[in-house]
C-alpha cells in the first residue's frame, strides 16, 4: 500500500449545489471512503487552483472527523509532490499534468486519473493528447467500468492508427498503464429504515400495499437518459400486474423551467402508474429516498454514461434493480440474482461519421450529439415490462435479489474494498517510476511555448548579458518608485523585480554607471537571475533605466 497526494477543488467533491452532478457525488463519496478506509500515516492534498488551505480544510473536516496530520501543497508546489511519490486527479487529465511535470523530470511523481464521461470532445482530445504528452509507463488511469475502459482503449488505437500511418517506428515513451476499478460507496448511508418508509410513502400519499419503483438522479432526457424508455416499460407492467405501481422520481433538472413540460411528457406515456416527484439534491433526501421504494429503475440509453453510481446505491440500500445492459450498469447489477438488465441496441460500428463529424467541428453542442446519439439506442420493452412485473408480484423475489444486491455492494463497491485496490495501484505506479529510466527535466512546451521564443522575430533586437545599463540624468528613486508603482506599469506583475530589487538596481547604477546586464543579474540569489535580467526591460520600458546594446 502507498499513499498519494489528492488534487482537490470544491467542484470536485462538493454535493450542495443546485446542478449536481454525479462526478460531485461520486469525489464527495470516494473523498469521504479515503479519509476513512486509506491505511496511511497522514493524509496529502494538493491545493486545485491554489484556494485557500483553511476553505478546503474546514469542507473536508466537515466530510469527516480527521485523526492524522495534513500536508498541504500549493497549486505551484509541483516539485514538492515527490515527497509523496503520487498525485491523484478527479478526472482523466494526464496530458496537461504531464506537461506541468515536464520541467521537473518525468520520474518526479506519477499521475492517477480518472474518467468520468468520455463522450465529450474536451475528453477526447484528452484521450488522444496521452500519446503526444510526455505521459509516463508509471502513470496511470482509473477506467471506472469495462465499458469505458473499452471505449478509451478504442479511441487510443485510432490514435496510434494514425501516428503509425504519419511518423516511422512506436512511440518511444511507453503508454500510460489502465487500470479498471469502480467507483465506490458509502454503503451504511443508504441503510433503509421502517421508520422513513412511512414517513416518505405519507408524504407523498402512497398506501402501504402499493409496490414503489424507484429512480434518482437527473431530469434531463438528453444528457442523462430518456425517462421515455422507463415509462413505456412501466405503464406495459401496469396492464400485466395486479398490484398498483407507482413511480417516485426523485432528482433534479438541470433547468428548473423545463421540468414541467419534462414530467408532463412522462406521465402521459404511463397514465396507469402513479407518478411522484422529489428533489433528489438534499443530503437527507439523497440517503433517505431509498426507504420508500420496492424496486429501483434506471433505463441509461446514453454515452455520457460510464458507470452509474445510483444502481451501487440501490444495491446498499436492499433493493433489487432494473437497468439496462449498458456501460457500467453491466459491472454492477448481476441479471437474475440482484436484479435484471435489459437488453439494449444500437447502430453497428462505423455508421456515424456523420454525428462524429459534426461534433468534431461544432457544428451542435455536446447535449445535441448525445441525446442524438442517445435517440438511436432502443430496449427491449417486453423484456423491461416483464421483469417489473415479476418483482412486483413477487416479495419474495424482490426480498432474495435485495439481500443478495446489499451484501454484494458491501463487499465489492464498499470504499473499505476499493480504497485498498487505489493504494494498490498506486503503490504499482511508484514501484514502475522507481524501477524505470523516466524523462530528464526539460523547460519546452511544443503546445505552450515560451512566448520569447515563439515571438522571437517580432521585435528588433533581443537582450544579451553585454548590453549596459545606466540611470538617466534626472532620474531618482522617488520618482522612479511613483512611476513603477502606477496603473500603466504596475500590472502584469509576473516574476520580475520588485520594487526593493528595483531600488537596489537603481543605487548600484548611480555608483557604478554603465554595468553589464550579466553583472547587475549576478548580485542577485540563482533563482532570482531571470527574472531580473528580462525585467530590466520592465524598468528601461518606463524610463527608469536605459539600455544600450554593447
Amino acid at each position: 500500500m502507498t499513499n498519494a497526494a489528492i488534487l482537490l477543488h470544491p467542484d470536485a467533491f462538493e454535493t450542495d449545489r443546485p446542478r449536481l452532478l454525479g462526478r460531485h457525488a461520486a469525489g464527495e463519496s470516494f473523498l469521504r471512503g479515503f479519509l476513512r478506509h486509506a491505511e496511511v500515516d497522514r493524509f496529502y492534498f494538493w491545493r486545485g487552483r491554489n484556494i485557500d488551505a483553511a476553505t478546503l480544510e474546514a469542507a473536508v473536516r466537515a466530510l469527516e472527523p480527521i485523526d492524522k496530520p495534513i500536508r498541504w501543497f500549493a497549486d505551484f508546489d509541483r516539485p514538492q509532490l515527490h515527497e509523496v511519490g503520487v498525485v491523484a486527479l478527479p478526472g482523466p487529465n494526464l496530458d496537461t499534468e504531464a506537461w506541468a511535470r515536464r520541467p521537473f523530470g518525468g520520474g518526479a511523481y506519477s499521475l492517477c486519473g480518472l474518467t468520468h464521461t468520455t463522450a465529450t470532445a474536451r475528453t477526447m482530445t484528452t484521450l488522444a493528447n496521452f500519446l503526444i504528452a510526455p505521459v509516463e509507463p508509471h502513470d496511470a488511469l482509473i477506467c471506472t467500468s469495462r465499458a469505458v475502459r473499452a471505449s478509451v482503449e478504442a479511441q487510443l488505437e485510432g490514435v496510434r492508427d494514425y501516428l503509425a500511418s504519419e511518423y516511422p517506428g512506436p512511440r518511444r515513451r511507453g503508454e500510460p498503464l489502465l487500470a479498471t476499478i469502480p467507483l465506490g460507496i458509502n454503503t451504511e448511508q443508504f441503510e433503509t429504515r421502517p421508520a422513513d418508509r412511512k414517513a416518505w410513502r405519507e408524504r407523498l400519499d402512497i398506501p402501504e400495499d402499493a409496490v414503489v419503483a424507484l429512480y434518482v438522479g437527473r431530469f434531463n432526457a438528453v444528457e442523462k437518459m430518456n425517462p421515455a424508455l422507463m415509462a413505456l416499460s412501466l405503464e406495459r407492467a401496469a396492464q400485466r400486474c395486479a398490484q398498483r405501481l407507482v413511480w417516485v422520481n426523485a432528482g433534479w433538472a438541470s433547468q428548473e423551467d423545463q421540468a414541467e413540460a419534462y414530467h408532463a411528457a412522462v406521465r402521459a406515456l404511463c397514465p396507469s402508474v402513479g407518478y411522484r416527484v422529489v428533489d433528489g439534491r438534499p443530503a437527507d433526501v439523497r440517503f433517505s429516498i431509498w426507504s420508500v421504494a420496492d424496486l429501483f429503475i434506471s433505463f441509461s440509453d446514453n454515452i455520457q454514461e460510464s458507470f452509474g453510481l445510483t444502481p451501487v446505491e440501490a444495491m446498499a440500500a436492499g433493493l433489487p434493480s432494473v437497468v439496462t445492459d449498458w456501460d457500467g450498469y453491466r459491472d454492477t447489477v448481476r441479471d437474475g440474482e440482484d436484479g435484471f438488465r435489459i437488453d439494449t441496441a444500437a447502430p453497428a460500428p462505423g455508421s456515424g461519421f456523420d454525428m462524429a463529424y459534426w461534433h468534431a467541428h461544432d457544428w451542435w453542442t455536446y447535449p445535441a450529439y448525445v441525446g442524438s446519439v442517445a435517440q438511436l439506442t432502443a430496449i427491449d420493452l417486453d423484456q423491461a415490462a416483464d421483469a417489473i412485473a415479476a418483482l412486483a408480484a413477487n416479495p419474495e423475489l424482490r426480498r432474495a435479489q435485495g439481500e443478495r444486491a446489499k451484501a454484494r455492494a458491501k463487499a465489492v463497491f464498499d470504499w473499505s474494498a476499493i480504497i485498498p485496490q487505489y493504494q494498490a495501484l498506486w503503490a504499482e505506479q511508484t514501484a514502475r517510476r522507481q524501477a524505470a529510466a523516466s524523462a530528464p527535466p526539460a523547460a519546452n512546451d511544443p503546445f505552450r511555448p515560451d512566448p520569447f521564443t515563439l515571438f522571437a522575430a517580432y521585435p528588433t533586437r533581443h537582450l544579451a548579458a553585454t548590453w549596459r545599463a545606466a540611470v538617466p540624468a534626472g532620474m531618482t528613486w522617488p520618482v522612479a518608485a511613483a512611476r513603477l508603482a502606477g496603473p500603466l506599469a504596475a500590472f502584469g506583475a509576473m516574476n520580475r523585480p520588485t520594487l526593493q530589487e528595483a531600488e537596489e538596481i537603481v543605487a548600484w547604477l548611480a555608483e557604478q554607471p554603465g554595468l553589464a546586464v550579466a553583472e547587475i543579474a549576478a548580485r542577485f540569489p540563482a533563482n532570482r537571475r531571470n527574472a531580473i535580467t528580462r525585467g530590466l526591460l520592465w524598468l528601461a520600458r518606463f524610463g527608469v533605466i536605459a539600455l544600450t546594446p554593447a
